[in-house]
């Protein structure tokens, strides 16, 4: 990219830099007062099961349960939407609905989606590099902790 730029181009790449710099200070002045901040938070893991929940996270896995059971994904898509809709409704979460409630949309709802929705569940799937599966974030951990010592 920089080579051959016509005379005094170059004077408009030092532009460039200075957005990086404000960045990185930012960073570091971020740094300095989050690792404090962690070490004493107290975490109530009971709130953080509530909003999880009325985030709807778990949406996807409810349709993916409808996949395995034979269902399109397209039309599963469609029928969560409306699961989801009515939770909104209702001031509910697709956890609290009962079995006769999804038996409205279709029928090929079993006692055993409960399991495939709990937010447990959803977290402990994401195996992927980069995913929430307890195994994903300890590598993670040991990446950060093994980059921050070299």
């Amino acid at each position: 990219v920089m080579k051959a730029l016509p005379l005094a181009y170059n004077k408009d790449m030092q532009e460039d830099k200075e957005p990086v710099f404000d960045a990185v200070d930012t960073v570091k002045a971020c740094l300095d007062i989050f690792a404090p901040m962690v070490k004493t938070m107290n975490v109530l893991t009971v709130n953080m099961q509530k909003a999880a929940q009325k985030g709807f996270i778990n949406a996807t896995d409810l349709a993916d349960y409808m996949v395995k059971k034979g269902m399109a994904f397209r039309t599963a898509y469609k029928i969560v939407g409306q699961i989801v809709a009515k939770c909104i409704k209702e001031n509910k979460v697709l956890e609290t609905l009962s079995i006769q409630e999804y038996k409205q949309f279709d029928q090929i709802f079993e006692e055993d989606l409960y399991e495939e929705i709990a937010l447990e569940t959803c977290v402990s799937k994401r195996i992927s590099k980069g995913g929430t599966s307890v195994p994903s974030v300890e590598a993670q951990i040991a990446y950060v902790r093994k980059e921050l010592t070299v």
